[in-house]
């Protein structure tokens, strides 16, 4: 039987993202190291207080650290650290909501109060089963928190464009093509990519170019996604210049 890798989402710019989704095998990497993580700080915290306060505090600092460890650190790093604990850093992985969008401390808070029941009382075999039987691979904690573990890939690095097009290339391109359904998904990425960090703004940029570029014969090979969509949203109005006063402005 295949499962579905990959979980696809439509941005407000009318472009379909395909998040890479985490596998069993990469999901149990990352939970290792942050095992061994948590059991060396344990570990040390314990044998700590048994030295200072003997056996009743050695006990009270074992379930101090548990809860700690199973809720604490993950809730913090989730939400803080961008979705990924150090073990999701390692194996490449981390956290996000199933719209694609940052955890937030409730859902983080559900997903690993949630994992206690899953992992330390069960031994993850109610995670393991749900990761296999759910088409976006989600343990129970994800399903109750609407949270999706996912692949970590790196977006595009924004380069500034190096040569400036004359407008009377873009005149003449053919852009009959070209409905009003994805010139509005242009116009749309256009107004608002000065609001986007670099890394989503190049790699909506490359999605819409990608897919825009074989409705437009004539362009030039190489010129660059923005300023393609720049030109091309010229010349579907019949402008003689481009939009927004032409090149981009670098990023501070």
């Amino acid at each position: 039987m295949e499962y579905e890798d990959r979980r696809t989402i439509a941005t407000p710019e009318g472009v379909q993202l395909a998040l890479p989704l985490a596998n069993i095998g990469t999901r149990f990497l990352s939970t290792l190291v942050d095992l061994l993580i948590g059991g060396v700080a344990a570990l040390i915290v314990i044998l700590f207080a048994l030295a200072v306060g003997g056996d009743v505090a050695a006990s009270i600092a074992a379930a101090a650290s548990f809860l700690v460890f199973y809720v604490g650190y993950h809730v913090v790093f989730e939400v803080v650290g961008g979705g990924r604990t150090i073990g999701r850093r390692a194996a490449g992985l981390r956290v996000v909501m199933d719209s694609g969008a940052p955890v937030g401390l409730r859902a983080s808070l559900i997903r690993n109060i949630l994992r206690i029941l899953e992992g330390a009382a069960l031994s993850y075999v109610p995670a393991i089963i749900s990761i296999l039987a759910t088409k976006n691979n989600q343990r129970l904690g994800d399903l109750a928190a609407g949270t999706l573990v996912v692949r970590d890939v790196k977006a595009p690095v924004y380069e500034a464009p190096r040569v400036q097009v004359p407008p009377a290339q873009f005149q003449s391109w053919d852009v009959a093509g070209v409905g009003e359904t994805e010139l509005m998904a242009v116009r749309t990425f256009l107004d608002r990519r000065h609001s986007f960090a670099p890394g989503p703004r190049a790699a909506l940029a490359a999605e819409l170019a990608t897919k825009l570029r074989p409705m437009v014969p004539g362009v030039r090979p190489g010129l660059h996604d923005e300023q393609f969509l720049e030109y091309l949203a010229a010349a579907k109005s019949g402008a003689t210049a481009p939009p927004v006063g032409g090149s981009m402005p670098p990023y501070s």
